[in-house]
């Protein structure tokens, strides 16, 4: 997370309610997460102070369907109400809860009917965002992972049933996105159009980071870019829980260790072997393993297929791995504007740090 180990904390402010209104909460209901963040502003960044993660699968079946099947709408709905009951127990300020759904809610008929659901039965009032105002906020989540040095970075932010991507280049004010696009394809909707067979061939494999390349259609400005990246003046920024998985996996971790894997950085090989080990281990081996668990072992090699055919377009010995993006931007956007100059973003504009 954006926060600065062993900088002192603000002093808490306390409203006439009682509640500290120096905390802020961010919640992302994604196609297959649903994310909690709870936290006070640090001098620099944040300090966290509870979270909550569930993988609850809202978008399974919507690619074939259009529509959010009951089943994933009370899987989410269940994960909601605790988020609900959570920001209760810490009595965050309701003004200071940033809510967002992403691309299942977005794609499906009744995303909106499920949002106002939720707001009826736990208070919650999710904002449904558009891709580029999720690029926009993983972009600003990341920022704080990126070289100094480089030249140029790509972030790229796997979620279950899309993929957003943006290209950034260093001008005279630092880093700024130039060009960003949203792939209809995360790791829920891949995995489910090109289902693991019994012996997860390479050809398999081979074929999820074909779908993924031949999906990706990449504006001019971003394939400008690929001599820097050719040249080792540029590197990779990934996020997601795949992505995550994948260094614990070359980590060897006995479990998940949050603190090596974010801002990890992984060369182009260890990124292969850790895939090709994936790859062999089988659904039910990554099932067994601590750092991907049977809720990812369907989903962590699609993830992975997304990342290489990204790398082979934009080839960089150099991966950063980020274990935070979509939550993170919310937050520091949210205690970085003052509220009485907040305003919703429109949308219109391409995303920049």
């Amino acid at each position: 997370m954006p926060e600065t180990p062993g900088a002192p904390e603000r002093r808490d402010a306390r409203s006439p309610s009682g509640r500290d209104a120096t905390l802020h909460a961010a919640l992302d209901l994604g196609t297959n997460n649903c994310r909690l963040l709870v936290a006070r502003p640090a001098r620099e960044g944040f300090r966290v102070v509870d979270s909550f993660s569930r993988i609850v699968r809202l978008g399974e079946g919507l690619s074939r369907t259009g529509r959010l099947d009951p089943a994933a709408m009370d899987r989410a709905y269940d994960a909601l109400a605790i988020c609900a009951e959570r920001l209760g127990r810490r009595e965050v300020p309701p003004d200071r809860v940033r809510a967002v759904a992403t691309q299942a809610c977005r794609a499906a008929e009744n995303g909106l009917a499920f949002v106002e659901r939720v707001a009826k039965g736990t208070g919650l009032k999710l904002r449904i965002i558009d891709p580029s105002e999720e690029a926009r906020l993983s972009v600003a989540g990341c920022a704080n992972l990126f070289d100094p040095r480089a030249e140029a970075v790509v972030v790229i932010d796997v979620g279950g049933g899309s993929t957003e991507i943006s290209w950034l280049v260093r001008g005279a004010a630092g880093l700024a996105t130039v060009a960003w696009v949203s792939v209809p394809l995360g790791v829920v909707s891949l995995a489910e159009r090109l289902p693991e067979p019994d012996d997860g061939s390479a050809a398999w494999y081979a074929g999820m980071v074909d779908e993924m390349a031949a999906a990706l259609s990449a504006p001019a400005e971003a394939v400008e870019l690929r001599p820097l990246f050719e040249q080792g003046r540029a590197h990779l920024i990934g996020t997601s829980g795949a992505i995550t998985s994948l260094a614990g996996i070359h980590l060897r971790l006995p479990r998940y260790n949050r603190d090596r894997v974010d801002g990890l950085w992984m060369t182009r090989g260890e990124c292969d072997a850790a895939i090709e080990r994936l790859r062999l281990m089988g659904r039910q081996g990554r099932a067994a393993d601590p750092c991907i668990g049977p809720d990812r072992a369907d989903l962590v090699l699609a993830g992975a297929a997304i990342l290489d055919a990204v790398q082979r377009g934009w080839p960089s010995e150099r991966v950063r791995v980020a274990d935070r993006g979509l939550r993170e931007g919310l937050l520091l956007e949210a205690m970085r504007r003052p509220r009485r100059r907040r305003r919703r973003w429109s949308g219109r504009s391409q995303p920049t740090t």
